[in-house]
């Protein structure tokens, strides 16, 4: 029962809106009795299928235009990594039968026949549009959503379809409350990840926990935002949850990167998909304080290089399972709650003394509250790497009160907090950061052993100095006291203009 209510919409115009909302509200329009995941998996399968037929119906026409006859060649399509689609899958053909009982097998038997002619989508797409349970009506409505697209400029429809992909998935995650967190990372976490990283061309990018990709998303931005090649870069990553491991894949293909998630979806601790890879950059945002993730069954594993982590919290393996993979050079950014900064239970307390010992911690950020959907607990970003620039120095970050509501229970960052935050980062490398009491502070390793090796920021950060005004105290008084009757007066004029109107309208008080 996840219909969305009108009042959860943007009270913008059409006129105004982003296309990605305005197809996101048009799904909501057409949204029945059907739980989010599901209505999510039938919502980006058809993004996805939308997306294909136009990147293929393109080079199509380009190859019937030159006369060749190999406009059903399935090379053809693969020598310029396209996605072969198969005449009954073609979205022409599912147009034509949105309105009629047998939609929901038309687009099943569609994901089967483009499954078997792109092994790389092999057991990745959905296949569940014939369930009873799902209104051929709505569905053909849903097909329309997208059959009404323009797509006469091929090449921004098809990014349209990157970001509207992107957005649906962020807005999925919303209405999934805490399962949205195990696919969705905020688009404002992931860029400052990103931003203060800045991953490069010719390297290996690596996600042990990548959810629906976003992270590799966001570098590709990076990386060409930057001049760099995007096709030059290496992206791995692996992911535990089946239907999530498919979303990511569907994403990769929609923007176009080649990354290696493996055959299908494997647990990270009993399965390390990539275990004889080093990569250059990793980041991640692991499933907070998770429990039971088998340590009795991997306590001779050789990633606890700097201690077993507990088996009732799994914070510190993931740490260290990224530390044994980065290669020489490379950095970390990883999202973690703030009990990683402090905890001494379980062993958790000296693994980090060692990790800190070894000058692997080049900084931390408390970030505020309310960021995520899932989870309301204060999370933290860690940047580790080997070979820092400020040899035996942290940079600690206080941003808890950085960033502005969106709504009611969410918070998010600015382009401005964001681009602080990296330029923060960039004055330290450079050694020419200079702390600010209460935003930043550069502490040398000696001084983190002398709070026990804490690493929360507000330690070392301090509190910000208030502003302190020169009007005399007895003064401010009477203008303040003077102020509120003011008020006062106001409200009781209010009162009674209120009281006069009820009046007029018979509603005597």
């Amino acid at each position: 029962m996840a219909r969305i209510s009108k009042s959860a919409k943007s009270s913008q115009s059409s006129a105004t809106l982003g296309f990605e909302q305005q197809i996101w509200n048009a799904a909501c329009e057409l949204w029945g009795h059907i739980p989010a995941a599901d209505y999510r998996k039938i919502f980006t399968g058809l993004i996805f299928l939308r997306y294909i037929s136009a990147a293929f119906e393109k080079r199509y026409n380009e190859l019937v235009a030159e006369g060749e006859g190999f406009e059903e060649d399935l090379d053809e399509y693969v020598s310029e990594n396209i996605f072969f689609v198969p005449q009954n899958a073609r979205w022409s053909e599912i147009a034509k039968a949105a309105h009629t009982p047998e939609i929901g097998k038309i687009l099943d038997q569609a994901m089967i026949e483009v499954e078997k002619n792109n092994k790389a989508l092999k057991g990745v797409l959905p296949k569940n549009y014939a369930a009873p349970d799902l209104d051929k009506r709505v569905l053909g409505n849903v097909v329309d959503v997208f059959s009404n697209m323009d797509m006469s400029d091929t090449e921004a429809s098809k990014d349209l379809l990157g970001r509207t992909y992107e957005y649906c998935i962020a807005q999925f995650a919303s209405y999934e409350g805490v399962k949205g967190g195990e696919f969705y990372t905020p688009a404002s976490v992931v860029k400052t990840i990103v931003e203060i990283l800045k991953p490069s061309e010719g390297k290996r990018v690596y996600d042990p926990c990548c959810g629906s990709g976003g992270m590799f998303v966001q570098s590709i931005k990076f990386i060409q935002d930057h001049s760099g090649n995007r096709n030059n870069v290496s992206v791995y990553g692996q992911e535990a949850n089946a239907d999530t491991w498919k979303m990511a894949k569907m994403n990769m293909a929609i923007r176009g990167i080649d990354a290696n998630f493996g055959e299908h979806h494997e647990d990270t601790f009993f399965h390390d998909l990539h275990a004889n890879e080093r990569f250059d950059f990793i980041m991640a945002n692991p499933p907070f304080n998770l429990k039971n993730w088998g340590q009795e069954q991997l306590q001779e594993d050789p990633r606890w290089q700097y201690g077993l982590p507990p088996a009732g919290n799994a914070n510190f393996a993931w740490i260290e399972h990224m530390i044994y993979h980065l290669a020489p050079g490379g950095k970390i950014g990883l999202v973690l709650a703030n009990g990683a900064l402090s905890t001494q239970t379980g062993g958790e307390g000296e693994i980090r003394k060692r990790i800190i010992e070894a000058d692997l911690v080049e900084g931390i950020v408390a970030m505020p509250t309310q960021l995520f959907y899932s989870v309301t607990i204060p999370v933290t970003l860690w940047f580790i790497s080997r070979g820092k620039k400020q040899k035996g120095k942290t940079l600690f970050i206080d941003a808890r009160n950085m960033g502005h509501m969106v709504d009611r229970k969410h918070r998010d960052l600015s382009e401005q907090d964001i681009e602080r935050l990296a330029s923060t980062f960039e004055k330290f490398q450079k050694g020419k950061l200079q702390d600010e009491k209460g935003f930043c502070a550069v502490v040398e390793t000696a001084d983190i052993a002398k709070q026990d090796y804490i690493l929360t920021p507000g330690r070392y950060v301090g509190i910000e100095d208030t502003v302190q005004d020169d009007e005399p105290f007895e003064q401010k008084m009477v203008r303040l006291t003077g102020e509120l009757s003011e008020m006062f007066a106001k409200s009781h004029d209010l009162e009674k203009q209120i009281k006069k109107n009820l009046e007029g309208l018979g509603f005597k008080m």
